[in-house]
C-alpha cells in the first residue's frame, strides 16, 4: 500500500515529494478533497513545499459529508498517510507519475467536528480554501444573497449542535479566531465560479450576518476573499482506469489521480495572514482576475458542457469522442468563433483564437477519458456560471441565436436520460428536484425554460430566442441530434 514507507524505494519512473511529508506543518485547510484539488492546489502546494522556507504550507483536507463512502474516503487516506499518486498525461502520450505529499491530514467533519473547528481556530492555519461546486454557495441566483432558509444553515445558525456546513465551521472558527486575538485567515474559493471570491464573500458574510452583526462587521474588515481563476481538465477514475494506473507506475495506490499536463492558477494577491511562495510554483498572481475568469469560464468552460450535453445524446460517453465527430468540432468551432471570441475582451497577452485552439486541443486528449456525464453534471449550475454572459450578448446585439438555442435545447433532451440510440443514463443535478427535472419531458417544450437554470438571461429573453429552442428541441425529438445541428 501507499504510505511514507515506501518513498525510498519507489518504482522507477516515479518521482518522491522533495521534501519529507512528516515534518510539514499545516498553514491550509481545505474543505471538498475530490480529483480537481488534489490536481490542482495540492499539486502546486507540493510544487512550493519543496522550497527552502515553505515547510509550514502543508494541508488539511476536511471532508463535509457523512455515510459510509464518506469514512471509507477517510480512512483511506489516513491508512495511505494521505499520499496519492498524480499521473500527468500530454495529447502526445508522454506521461509523468509523481507522488504527492502536500495533504497533511484529513478529517471528517461529520465524526470530529470538534477536531475541524480546532484546526480552524489554531493560529497556524493561514489560508482556508475550497471545493465545494458551483452550486455549493447556497445564494439565491434571483437576489444575489445567501440563502437563510435552508435546513442546515438553520440548524447551524440556532447553535444547538456542532456546524454542519462549511459556512458554519468557518464562521465559529472565525469567531473563536477573534475571541482569542487569534487574528483571520483568508478564505479563498476555487470553483469554477465568475468572481469565485466575491461569491464566497457573499455566502460568509451573509451567514455572519444572521448570526451576530458584529462578527460579520469584523470579518469584512480583516478577512480576505481573493478571486481566483482555476484550469486543469481531471477525470473521474473508476476502479478499471484506477488498476490501468496503477499497473502502468508500480505502485499499489488506492488513490491514484490522472490529469493532463496543462494547468493554469490566477489568483489576485489579496491574502491578510500571508501566504506560499505560489509564483515560484507556477501560479501566476494579479491585481484582477476578470479577464483571465470570462476566457476560461466563457470559452473553455461553457464549450466543455456543450459538447457534454449534445455529446450524451449522440450517444458519446468521453469528451475526446466528441471532438472526432466533424459535426459536433464544427458546431463547437463556430460558436467560439462567432458567438463568444467577436463579444469576449481578453487579457493583455492573450489571443483568443490561440485559446480556442489549446481547448480543443486539451479536449481531444484521448488519455483523460474525461466523462460526459462528469462534465455534463450539475448542468443546471454551470449553464448559469458558463454562457450567461455570451447569451446576454448576442441577445443585446442582435446576433445568430442558433447555436444558443440548440444548446440550450440539447441540455434540455439531455435531462430526459436517453440517448438517440435507447441507452439510458443517469445525469447528475443536485440543484434539480425531480418535479424539475421532469419538466424536460413534458410535451410542452416551453415548459422547461422554467428552469433556475436560465434566470442569468431570463429578463432579457425574447420570443425568438424562446421559438428557436423549441424549434431545436423539436427538431432533435422528431429527426435526431445530426438533423438538428445541420439547422
Amino acid at each position: 500500500m501507499m504510505n511514507r514507507t515506501i518513498l525510498e524505494t519507489l518504482p522507477a519512473g516515479v518521482s518522491a515529494p522533495g521534501y519529507d511529508p512528516s515534518a510539514i506543518g499545516t498553514g491550509i485547510v481545505h474543505f471538498g478533497v475530490g480529483n480537481f484539488f488534489r490536481a490542482h492546489e495540492a499539486f502546486y502546494v507540493d510544487r512550493c513545499l519543496a522550497l527552502p522556507g515553505q515547510q509550514d504550507w502543508g494541508i488539511a483536507g476536511v471532508g463535509l459529508t457523512g455515510g459510509a463512502r464518506s469514512q471509507e474516503k477517510a480512512e483511506t487516506f489516513t491508512a495511505q498517510d494521505c499520499l496519492y499518486s498524480l499521473t500527468e498525461a500530454a495529447p502526445d502520450g508522454t506521461r509523468t507519475v509523481r507522488v504527492i505529499g502536500a495533504l497533511r491530514s484529513y478529517l471528517l467533519a461529520p465524526a470530529d467536528p470538534q477536531a475541524v473547528l480546532d484546526l480552524l481556530a489554531d493560529s497556524a492555519t493561514r489560508i482556508v480554501t475550497m471545493t465545494i461546486t458551483e452550486g455549493g454557495y447556497n445564494i439565491d441566483e434571483t437576489t444575489g444573497a445567501f440563502r437563510l432558509d435552508t435546513p442546515a444553515v438553520r440548524s447551524d445558525l440556532s447553535g444547538e449542535a456542532p456546524p454542519t456546513t462549511i459556512f458554519g465551521f468557518v464562521v465559529e472558527a472565525l469567531a473563536r479566531r477573534r475571541a482569542a486575538g487569534a487574528g483571520p485567515f483568508t478564505v479563498m474559493s476555487c470553483d469554477n465560479l465568475r468572481h469565485n471570491g466575491d461569491v464566497a464573500r457573499t455566502a460568509f458574510l451573509g451567514y455572519a450576518q444572521a448570526r451576530d452583526p458584529d462578527l460579520a462587521a469584523w470579518i469584512a474588515e480583516n478577512v480576505t476573499f481573493p478571486n481566483a481563476m482555476v484550469d486543469r481538465i481531471t477525470p473521474t477514475v473508476d476502479a478499471a482506469i484506477s488498476a490501468r494506473l496503477n499497473a502502468a507506475s508500480g505502485l499499489d495506490d488506492a488513490l491514484p489521480l490522472v490529469a493532463e499536463d496543462f494547468t493554469q492558477w490566477v489568483v489576485e494577491d489579496k491574502f491578510c495572514a500571508g501566504r506560499p511562495a505560489l509564483e515560484k510554483a507556477g501560479v501566476q498572481f494579479v491585481d484582477d482576475v476578470t479577464g483571465y475568469e470570462q476566457v476560461k469560464v466563457r470559452m473553455l468552460n461553457a464549450s466543455h458542457a456543450l459538447l457534454a450535453f449534445s455529446g450524451l445524446l449522440l450517444g458519446y460517453r468521453l469528451i475526446d469522442e466528441t471532438l472526432r465527430d466533424p459535426d459536433l468540432e464544427r458546431f463547437v468551432n463556430a460558436y467560439l468563433e462567432q458567438d463568444v471570441i467577436p463579444r469576449l475582451s481578453t487579457p493583455p497577452g492573450l489571443d483568443a483564437q490561440e485559446y480556442r485552439r489549446s481547448v480543443l486541443s486539451r479536449f481531444s486528449n484521448p488519455a483523460m477519458a474525461d466523462q460526459l456525464l462528469r462534465i455534463g453534471g450539475d448542468g443546471s449550475s454551470k449553464i448559469q456560471v458558463f454562457w450567461t454572459e455570451t447569451v446576454r450578448r448576442v441577445l443585446a446585439d442582435g446576433g445568430d441565436l442558433s447555436r444558443i438555442a440548440f444548446g440550450i435545447a440539447a441540455y434540455l433532451e439531455m435531462l430526459r436520460g436517453v440517448d438517440e440510440n435507447g441507452a439510458s443514463y443517469t445525469p447528475f443535478e443536485p440543484t434539480l428536484d425531480a418535479a424539475q427535472i421532469a419538466l424536460a419531458s413534458a410535451d410542452d417544450l416551453t415548459a422547461a425554460l422554467a428552469l433556475p437554470s436560465f434566470d442569468g438571461w431570463r429578463d432579457v429573453q425574447t420570443p425568438a430566442l424562446t421559438d428557436a429552442i423549441v424549434a431545436a428541441r423539436r427538431a432533435i425529438r422528431d429527426q435526431g441530434v445530426r438533423a438538428a445541428l445541420s439547422r
